[in-house]
């Protein structure tokens, strides 16, 4: 074969080379195209991601601030609705607002301000950092103080009485909140002229910005300064809409940091494309991750109760509606445990918030430890929790799980030195197939746990629907009952009080006795509980002395006994009113007991022995009720230093038994008298107890024997006949 000529040779080579070339310059084309799409890509990723975390971090942010100022109002609202404060405050117990507000500024995390206001907005209390101030409000604040204070004030009925917003004050920029003393229930039994207002103030200082920095994942966040300008910005601002204050922070620029990771790949070399993309994908997935993570530790914060650490009101009611949609596809019941703390609020009153604080940290570490981990547990009140469940076989669920909670709470909680028994009552409801709504459960649950507490504190109670009448008739009695009372329309009857040894009367026992009006007689065993629940019961047991104090002008020689409930006992005020009761009426102190039972005595000692100190510089003398149906303790028999005791009617009825009854009685009256106490027996109802209650030493007698409670008619024949009661004749 012949050889091509050279000058041909040499074309080919160079041709060869040229296409080479065009190759290499295509792939080399190719190659800076696609390295320049990819690095057009990444920079775009990497602008989006950063953007993309500012957004988020912005959010956080205006979040952070939200959640501050709500804690803010959870705790005004706390200290605000609060049957003690409406009680205290309105008497004016001065150390009684000192020591549960002003001394509370003094190192604490829930508010560094508080101030008591009246309608005029004159200063009744001003404290700031455990101290009193010196300034006044109008210096401190900035006006919009003034604009909450009015939203506050002019709350129409069915709106909360309550404002907050941010404030600029001379020490910064502050959460600050104004809401209206009152009950819990929401009631006041005060004139607009007459009301009280709760101002609390929460100082965001750097200290405070730096900590929301670290629990939000917030890095460098700050308050801006006259330099700063750093591009993320969030303002504060008062309800007028004037900017208080910027809080700024460092972008974590993610995209970048992506960017700088991968780009020395894609300038190695080539090959490593496919691995600079799997790359990118993880850093920017890892991006993604901790941005999904700061979101959702952000928006489990907002979900979790601070105090307790479990699930809030607003993280149990999604996690519910959760459960049930998730049942009804498992074909599982769902069960809701309403919780109530009984006594907790005698343990906040007798040794303060921060013991009440600790107690509900226990108790929510104690219900995490029994409810365990396949449970949804939540503290949804001040001391109530919530518990819910899905199971098969519900229902030995829910009883195993509620006799350890009950068995729980049988054993004391140690809190440092101090002891406190507490108790619970549970309500229960189920959503069979999970066809019953998580909204509707909490209802029929908390139906069920108020059902328990009327009928016998430390049980579980399940709901029927047999409830939902009686609670609607038991709205109707309250709603009648109040209008009764208004309206004078509650009787009073006496009954009467002889002497043990002729038989004669000497007394009687002032009785509250309600006709409803197209029912008929409603028992004092129903309305009396009720009026004690909902708080009228302060006006009905002062109805019933007036009434009683001006009934015994017509009878001289008689003495008077009149029923006092604890929840008058408990109003600081209630010696007050008892002695405007005299005065209007004209009648001797001396002449009228007040009986009241053991409970209240036993709970709040220190607070029942000032009550009685005050009630006897009066001139009544107090009277120990029910004395034997009740832990009847000797030893408050002697340091409380009762007038009088009278033994209860169960007593007296056991004597039929002979034995050790007769023998209890005559040990119970003996003690009396070596206390130099006199002694009443009621219940009286046979000739032979009234002899033998004679013979064992008391010297008043009580009972259907001498007389059912009658009107004061029928006691004034008696009283003018001197005929014994009861149409008795001849003597004892």
């Amino acid at each position: 074969m012949r050889l091509l000529p050279s000058r041909f040779r040499r074309s080919a080579t160079l041709g060869r080379r040229s296409a080479v070339t065009s190759m290499l310059l295509a792939f080399a084309v190719v190659v800076v195209l696609v390295t320049i799409f990819i690095l057009t890509a990444l920079d775009r990723m990497a602008d989006y991601a950063n953007r993309l975390d500012d957004e988020r971090s912005r959010e956080t942010t205006s979040g952070a601030i939200q959640t501050f100022q709500e804690q803010l109002h959870a705790t005004l609202n706390d200290y605000a609705a609060w049957d003690d404060a409406a009680q205290f405050v309105y008497a004016g117990d001065n150390a009684w607002i000192v020591g549960n507000y002003g001394d509370m500024t003094a190192n604490s995390d829930l508010f560094d301000v508080a101030l008591i206001m009246d309608t005029n907005r004159n200063v009744l209390m001003a404290y700031q950092d455990g101290a009193p101030v010196t300034w006044s409000p109008q210096n401190f604040f900035d006006s919009s103080i003034w604009t909450l204070f009015d939203k506050a004030s002019s709350a129409g009925a069915g709106t909360v009485p309550e404002a907050v917003g941010f404030v600029e004050t001379k020490n910064g920029v502050a959460a600050v909140g104004v809401a209206l003393i009152r009950q819990k229930s929401g009631e006041l039994a005060q004139p607009v002229e007459g009301r009280r207002f709760l101002i609390f103030g929460r100082h965001l200082d750097e200290k405070k910005i730096l900590k929301l920095g670290e629990t939000y994942v917030i890095g460098g966040l700050r308050f801006a300064g006259a330099g700063d300008t750093a591009p993320n910005m969030v303002e504060i601002r008062n309800i007028h809409g004037k900017a208080l204050q910027r809080l700024v922070w460092n972008s974590r620029m993610p995209g970048n940091a992506a960017y700088l990771q991968v780009r020395p790949l894609v300038y190695c070399a080539l090959a490593m494309v496919g691995l600079f993309f799997l790359l990118l994908f993880a850093s920017g997935s890892n991006t993604l991750n901790r941005l999904k993570a700061d979101e959702a530790a952000a928006r489990h914060l907002a979900m979790s109760d601070r105090l307790s650490g479990l699930l809030n009101r607003a993280g149990f009611f999604a996690a519910l509606d959760a459960l049930v949609l998730q049942s009804r596809r498992s074909n599982e019941d769902v069960a809701l445990l309403y919780l109530d703390l009984d006594g907790f609020k005698e343990v906040n009153d007798a040794y303060g918030h921060g013991t009440g604080d600790k107690l509900i940290r226990g108790v929510a570490a104690g219900l995490k430890t029994l409810v365990g981990e396949t449970a949804i547990l939540a503290r949804v009140g001040g001391d109530e929790f919530a518990i819910a469940l899905a199971a098969t076989d519900i229902g030995r669920a829910v009883e195993t799980l509620s006799d350890h909670i009950l068995g729980f709470f049988g054993e004391p909680f140690v809190i440092g030195e101090r002891v406190a028994t507490i108790g619970t009552c549970i309500g229960v409801a189920i959503s069979p197939r999970g066809k019953v709504s998580g909204e509707e459960l909490v209802r029929r649950s908390d139906m069920a746990m108020y059902h328990a507490k009327e009928t016998g504190r430390g049980r579980t109670e399940y709901y029927r629907p047999e409830m939902d009448a009686e609670r609607e008739e038991r709205n109707m009695l309250e709603i009648d009952l109040r209008i009764a009372i208004e309206r004078r329309e509650v009787d009073v009857v006496y009954q009467p009080v002889v002497d043990a040894r002729t038989w004669r009367i000497i007394g009687v026992e002032a009785l509250a006795r309600w006709h409803r009006t197209g029912y008929g007689p409603v028992s004092p065993e129903v309305f009396i509980p009720i009026a004690e629940s909902t708080g009228l019961i302060d006006q009905l047991g002062l109805f019933v002395l007036h009434r009683a104090c001006e009934t015994l002008a017509l009878w001289p020689e008689l003495k008077l006994a009149v029923n006092i409930s604890p929840g008058q006992f408990r109003d600081p005020a209630f010696a007050v009113h008892v002695a405007s009761v005299f005065r209007k009426t004209g009648a001797d102190p001396s002449r009228i007991t007040l009986e009241m039972t053991e409970g209240y005595f036993i709970q709040n000692p220190e607070r029942a022995r000032a009550a009685l100190a005050k009630l006897k510089q009066l001139g009544v003398k107090i009277a120990l009720d029910d004395f034997g149906a009740g832990f009847s303790s000797v030893g408050y028999l002697r340091q409380f230093g009762f007038d009088r005791m009278k033994i209860d009617k169960s007593l007296v009825h056991a004597l039929e038994e002979g034995g050790r009854a007769i023998d209890l009685l005559q040990a119970t009256v003996a003690l009396a008298r070596s206390l130099e106490i006199p002694v009443t027996a009621e219940g009286v109802e046979t000739e032979a107890q009234a002899i033998q209650l004679r013979l064992t030493g008391c010297d008043e007698l009580q009972g259907f024997m001498f007389g059912k409670p009658m009107s004061s008619q029928e006691i004034d024949i008696i009283y003018r006949g001197n005929r014994l009661p009861g149409g008795m004749s001849g003597t004892a």
